[in-house]
């Protein structure tokens, strides 16, 4: 009696586990203190358990590889802070609330925050394009929520979208130190949440006092 042939169900999950194990892999290599521009693809299939060609099928070339990490953090980053900024919540409090949920998802995608970092100021022309793109667009969306809001209702959108890429950028920036802080002591930590918000109200403060050209 002839085997059933696999469904196309069970291709898909195929090729979607053996992607996640390739992204998985440059992820592994990247927490041994690597640089992504010195990652080689023959290492990174090597460490997912796939023969060189088996790249090819997910992606044209480590570049598009990058890109995935970096959509892998963007898009659901946006999508958890777009909750904290839900109507209803005091402007202070959403601050804070978008700190918390910033830094506990910072915390536990370290691997891709840590490659973010390092790649929005080096590394390849095209991933740096990918991250400033992503920034860009978390800022859009975060003004839009802010116009929804009804927050700082006489900035023009320009004006308004200048101070959400400052948000942005503080917040990337934060990134490493939230990494770095030492394990187990409250301390430090609670002391760079309260500066990450102090900075944030800075920046929202400062919004409150400008004026158009």
């Amino acid at each position: 009696m002839r085997a059933a042939a696999p469904t196309p169900g069970t291709r898909i999950e195929r090729k979607e586990r053996t992607r996640q194990r390739l992204i998985e892999a440059a992820l592994a290599l990247l927490g041994e203190g690597r640089g992504y521009t010195s990652l080689s693809l023959r290492e990174i299939t090597r460490a997912a358990g796939v023969v060189p060609a088996a790249f090819y099928r997910h992606f044209r070339d480590l570049d598009e590889l990058g890109l995935a990490l970096v959509e892998m953090g963007g898009v659901t980053l946006r999508r958890l802070l777009r909750e904290a900024r839900r109507d209803g919540i005091p402007p202070t409090d959403m601050l804070r609330g978008s700190v918390l949920i910033y830094k506990r998802f910072v915390e536990e995608r370290p691997l891709v925050f840590r490659f973010i970092a390092s790649e929005r100021g080096g590394g390849s022309p095209v991933i740096r394009a990918a991250i400033r793109t992503e920034e860009s667009h978390f800022a859009s969306e975060m003004a839009q929520d802010l116009r929804a809001l009804g927050t700082l209702p006489d900035l023009s959108s320009a004006s308004l979208q200048m101070i959400c890429g400052l948000v942005v950028a503080t917040m990337l920036n934060a990134a490493s130190d939230i990494l770095d802080l030492p394990p187990g002591q409250p301390t430090p930590e609670h002391e760079l949440v309260e500066n990450f918000v102090r900075q944030l109200r800075l920046v929202f403060l400062g919004a409150r006092h400008w004026r158009e050209a």
